[in-house]
């Protein structure tokens, strides 16, 4: 849940109302062996260096959004800190490389080699010879049969949140010495290289109490270039330090200590020194570029930005006039100014020591489409959503101001670079307005129908829908209506505009291009305006019907069986959600295009995934997704088709569009069991391509990874894929510099 929105847990990655032959799926042969390698969108960007310039110790004050609640990566509440913790001081027998592809991990392993295929699978692992716990321990089978029977899923005395891979092995046992370990499998997995990674030790694995509470809040036995040192909630500081038995490449820091900030003070935290690190906003991370560009000078933005000439004379002339409270307020405001003034001043003269790494995280965010029912429970009328959306303007909206490549993403499973990466989108279609309106009219949904009096949405009890005013964050003239958590107007409310202003509504846009709808429904021979969006009309104004609208509006609302075509978009209110908020906004305008309105709900990030998407509460959202290396692990429960619990509600496990079908099902099955590397890939292709089909969601664009570090940080910032090397981070020796430009992957 970063900058760009709301989304589940990474970790929880490694964590039906379809009419079978339906739709004919184009183009669902996997690629062949002559198809071009795909390479990362944009490379990781960490201010690469050789271990030779960078200084020995140091401390590296690394922000986190909180101290996380266990360092047990296989616990439900695990979080991406528990995952870079893991990372630093437990073993990984494969980790990602810049591509997003798994590699052997060198520092644990010798070999991993799939030895036996026939009766049953059988995979050698070797170990490094030097391979030991932080106790002194060799690293042995007894830790992998350990690993195994907590997440076999056998004992339900173990509070697992995954059990993905290990449910499928039948024993593990020790090879010809100690440094070998024989795993047979007693169904294929081919995903066998995502077990054990990390490993975690007997101490911690081997009882059901010391899995459950033991490693909530320590790890006494570690194995990594550092080891953990300190958990202190109360602080809000985590604490890493070299481990001096590493047998591998030494780490150059002396510690990294993880430091709570929450996303919209860092900036703050940056300029006071209290970190060196740390993932940032969008407009945080313009706030340092510009500070760095006017290092020295005066500050570019803030507190004074929004004063005008005139605005200023005004204030002058109250705080001397002769009325002395309103004289009196002003001077007390004037001065409240100064000193934000001044501490914004100080705060862009220490971000100019900062510079900001970017790169695209291996996460992709989505339009998810609500298949359980209503409108959408029709195909038709998910694919006409897809088929209205400009994907390249939606990833554009985001990206292009970053600096960063605008390419849409093509696959829900993977991501470019990765090796089952197709853009497949043609198996639905990209944007065409006229098939969207075909695929709507052949739903049933006629232009202009009679619209009844409708009973409020779920979810919109007590609260009052308003018109949104076209801000670009979900608040706009654009067709849509705004459902906030009360009926208390937004800041952007309070404000008066002309309606006839395109310029403040819809930025640079011109005229026309966007909807200047009016919405209304029949009453009485007559069309009842609720919203008039665009140039001039007044809310509540009547027009005869059949009057001509105006040119460059919208397809107009569509009805049928006396209800119109709404569709409720929930969206996430939080500070760091205005991405989203832009992107929903957008959408928007998109689908008022071809005749669907929406209606904007707002929600407070802390419920927007527990209580609308993970329960269904909702038409449309905007959430993300982490990539896999192992698509055909990780990504079945998020595209699985639902079935019926035992206590009669639908089981969706990740699938939160109840979107599914038995053929994607099979495919995942069929991937998940073939030994053939070439066969799962393109196995995996196509369950994709039948994932678009279906439109219970539609990838948009990467997401954004904007990093602040200190210029003299090496080999740390946005990884991208990569997992992290944290044996080579470290500050730059006097006068060294790193490698120009990002790295590329």
């Amino acid at each position: 849940m970063s900058h760009d929105g709301v989304g589940p847990r990474a970790v929880m990655r490694s964590v039906v109302f379809l009419t079978a032959g339906v739709l004919v799926v184009p183009a669902l042969t996997g690629c062949g062996a002559d198809d071009e390698v795909s390479k990362p969108v944009a490379g990781q960007d960490i201010a690469p260096a050789e271990r030779a310039l960078v200084a020995d110790g140091g401390t590296l004050r690394w922000a986190m959004d909180a101290v996380p609640e266990t360092l047990n990566t296989f616990q439900a509440d695990a979080d991406a800190t528990t995952t870079r913790i893991a990372g630093a001081v437990l073993p990984s027998m494969f980790r990602l490389d810049a591509s997003g592809r798994p590699q052997r991990n060198p520092d644990f392993l010798e070999s991993a080699k799939v030895v036996e295929t026939e009766p049953k699978q059988v995979v050698l692992y070797r170990l490094h010879q030097q391979a030991v716990w932080s106790d002194g321990r060799e690293i042995g089978a007894a830790d992998f049969a350990a690993q195994w029977r907590a997440l076999s899923g056998k004992d339900s005395a173990y509070w697992t949140a995954r059990n993905a891979g290990y449910d499928r092995i039948e024993k593990i046992e020790r090879g010809k010495g100690n440094l070998e370990v024989k795993v047979t499998f007693s169904r294929p997995y081919a995903d066998w290289k995502s077990l054990f990674s990390p490993l975690y030790p007997k101490d911690v694995m081997g009882t059901p109490d010391s899995f459950n509470d033991g490693a909530r809040t320590k790890l006494k036995v570690t194995a990594g270039p550092f080891g953990l040192t300190k958990v202190d909630r109360k602080a809000g500081e985590v604490a890493l330090a070299r481990n001096p038995r590493w047998w591998g490449r030494p780490a150059k820091l002396s510690e990294i200590v993880l430091r709570a900030v929450p996303r919209d003070q860092r900036a703050a935290a940056l300029a006071a020194d209290k970190v060196d690190l740390a993932e940032v906003d969008p407009a945080e991370a313009e706030r340092i570029t510009l500070a760095a560009r006017d290092k020295g000078g005066k500050p570019l933005a803030g507190p004074r930005a929004a004063t005008t000439p005139a605005g200023a004379l005004r204030s002058w002339a109250v705080a001397h006039g002769s009325d002395e409270k309103a004289a009196d307020r002003e001077i007390s405001a004037r001065k409240k100014r100064t000193k934000a003034i001044a501490k914004y001043a100080d705060q862009q003269s220490a971000l100019g020591g900062f510079v900001v790494r970017k790169s695209l995280e291996p996460t992709y965010t989505q339009l998810a489409l609500n298949g359980s029912g209503g409108p959408l429970a029709d195909e038709r009328v998910r694919r006409a959503v897809a088929r209205a959306l400009d994907r390249t303007e939606l990833a554009k909206l985001v990206l292009q101001p970053l600096g960063l490549p605008v390419v849409p993403v093509g696959s829900h499973l993977a991501l470019s670079g990765q090796e089952a990466y197709a853009d497949n989108s043609g198996a639905l279609g990209g944007q065409d307005t006229t098939e969207a309106q075909a695929l709507l009219t052949d739903a049933g949904w006629v232009l202009g129908g009679p619209v009844k009096e409708q009973k409020k949405t779920a979810g919109s009890e007590g609260k009052k829908a308003r018109p949104t005013n076209g801000s670009g964050d979900g608040s706009g003239d654009d067709g849509t209506y705004v459902v906030g958590e009360d009926n208390k107007p937004s800041e952007t409310d309070k404000e008066k505009k002309d309606p006839k202003d395109h310029t403040k509504q819809h930025g640079n846009e011109q005229p026309g291009k966007h909807a200047d709808d009016q919405v209304g429904k029949h009453i009485d021979g007559r069309q009842y305006v609720h919203e008039q969006v665009g140039r001039g009309g007044a809310p509540g104004a009547y027009a005869p019907k059949g009057t001509a609208a105006p040119g460059g509006t919208s397809a107009g609302v569509l009805a049928k069986d006396g209800k119109p075509l709404t569709l409720r978009f929930v969206l996430p209110s939080g500070p760091g959600s205005e991405s989203l908020r832009a992107v929903g906004a957008r959408i928007s305008r998109m689908l008022d295009r071809v005749g669907i309105r929406t209606e904007i709900s707002k929600v407070s990030d802390d419920s927007y995934f527990k209580d609308h998407i993970a329960s269904g509460e909702y038409d449309l959202a905007l959430y993300s997704w982490p990539a896999s290396a192992f698509p055909a692990t990780d990504a079945r429960p998020i595209y699985a088709k639902p079935v019926p619990a035992a206590d009669g509600s639908l089981s969706v496990e990740q699938n939160y569009t109840r979107v599914g079908t038995d053929q994607v099902d099979q495919l995942f099955d069929q991937a998940i069991a073939t030994l053939d590397e070439d066969e799962a890939r393109d196995l995996v292709r196509k369950a994709d391509a039948r994932i678009w089909a279906a439109a219970g969601s539609i990838p948009l664009y990467q997401r954004p990874q904007l990093t602040a570090a200190r210029p003299t940080l090496a080999n740390a910032g946005s990884f991208g894929f990569q997992t992290p090397l944290f044996e080579d981070m470290g500050f730059l020796k006097k006068g060294a510099k790193p490698s120009a430009g990002p790295s590329q992957g």
